[in-house]
């Protein structure tokens, strides 16, 4: 009975011990997921045109919070400050003639809270302290001043009034089980001896199985059956890479490309339109936008490491803006990869049937990696086949109606007008 208690009792200060610590360490954890959202937000939204400890198109953010306490007022700024200006706000107007009249971009999309985290992470990157300890408390100062919403409070509350009822429950448990042992002593010892029946009982009947054969060779055909059944689902989906992804030379976000800046996939992947193969894109379509882009390529002041790998690629300075004579090839790894005996053509899937990028490569706008979305399997493509109707208001399908109508005529029709000189008929 007191093993029980004590067991039981054990497990409840171990309770009560995490949900204290979860407690206490909630609001922290809000406050850095607070800040890691305001990264996010600063990164996207504000290294085109500023830099923490330097001026670029606009001053340094070093000391914001410091020379602007009313945070109301710098979330008013910062979401439009054009219109404080024209409110006649003085610091505002006086702020606006300081850096040569330059108009700062409206972020209206942005919420009240969303603002506060981009400030917060500001200035716990930028709070001095002396020794690099405190630098990092004053951080998590920082952080836990601008993260605490009602929100959390609330959900605090909450899991301190779960682990008192949990707490309860469990006390008011412990006390019935020792009322139900004290009573029940014999019929617990007779359940034991019951147990040890069992055991024996257990023994003898193994032992009878072994003994019979045909019961060992229904068991033993059995597992030879669920063994093939499991083999042959593996073997199954050998060669299936659904969910492949691997490691790139340069970490390319297609979510920022193709999500954030809307940039369509035939601007990159223009094969895709007009030949068997999408194509990679060479360096020089990267170089198109980032050599006219200001601020795009810098993180937080410096240059961020993976577009310096492009610049090595193509041999460019950004500094003097130039190319030099050594460019090196940047060696993609292959994510989609079909067998040799299978053929595909996207010009006829993109062109002619009007079939959608995403219907294959899944949602690409949203992954940070690219990865195989689909299986790519024979019975995958079927069953599209099966279901997707055809598209007739084309001018494919107008040449083929063309030439059919010549062979009802009678006239001469060539290999040509039904598709002969497409280059994916021969050459592979």
């Amino acid at each position: 009975m007191r093993n029980i208690s004590s067991i039981i009792g054990g497990f409840v200060r171990t309770v009560s011990l995490c949900l204290i610590l979860s407690l206490s360490l909630s609001v922290s954890v809000f406050a850095q997921d607070d800040i890691k959202e305001g990264e996010t937000l600063y990164k996207s939204k504000c290294t085109s045109c500023h830099a923490l400890d330097r001026h670029l198109v606009g001053p340094a953010l070093e000391g914001m919070s410091e020379r602007h306490p009313d945070e109301e007022w710098l979330v008013s700024w910062i979401r439009n400050s054009q219109q404080l200006i024209q409110d006649g706000d003085e610091v505002a107007v006086q702020l606006f003639e300081e850096n040569n009249r330059m108009v700062m971009t409206a972020f209206t999309d942005l919420s009240d809270e969303q603002i506060k985290n981009i400030i917060a992470y500001v200035d716990a990157e930028t709070a001095g302290g002396g020794d690099e300890e405190q630098g990092d408390a004053s951080q998590i100062a920082a952080s836990q001043d601008k993260g605490i919403s009602p929100w959390m409070i609330i959900g605090v509350i909450a899991i301190a009034a779960v682990a008192i009822a949990i707490v309860l429950v469990l006390n008011r448990a412990i006390q019935t089980l020792e009322k139900l042992v004290e009573a029940n002593k014999d019929a617990i010892a007779e359940a034991a001896e019951e147990e040890s029946d069992r055991e024996n009982r257990f023994l003898v009947f193994a032992k009878a199985f072994v003994k019979n054969k045909k019961l060992v060779f229904f068991f033993v055909l059995m597992v030879v059956a669920i063994l093939g059944v499991v083999g042959w689902k593996v073997m199954w989906n050998v060669g299936v890479h659904e969910g492949y992804m691997p490691v790139q030379p340069i970490k390319f976000s297609h979510q920022i490309h193709a999500g954030v800046n809307q940039i369509d996939c035939q601007y990159c992947h223009g094969g895709a339109y007009e030949s068997r193969n999408a194509s990679i894109p060479s360096a020089n379509v990267c170089m198109n936008c980032h050599t006219t882009i200001t601020g795009a390529d810098h993180y937080d002041g410096s240059l961020s490491p993976e577009i310096a790998k492009i610049y090595k690629a193509v041999d460019y300075d950004p500094d003097t803006r130039e190319y030099g004579d050594n460019p090196k090839p940047i060696e993609w790894v292959r994510v989609h990869n079909l067998p040799d005996f299978a053929y595909f053509n996207h010009s006829q899937h993109v062109s002619v049937a009007n079939v959608d990028c995403e219907t294959c490569h899944g949602p690409v706008e949203a992954m940070e990696e690219m990865y195989q979305y689909s299986p790519l399997t024979m019975k995958w493509c079927v069953e599209c086949h099966q279901e997707t109707s055809v598209d007739m208001d084309n001018e494919y399908y107008d040449q083929l109606i063309e030439a059919h109508e010549k062979l009802k005529k009678g006239e001469k029709m060539t290999a040509a007008m039904i598709g002969g000189l497409e280059c994916g008929k021969c050459h592979y």
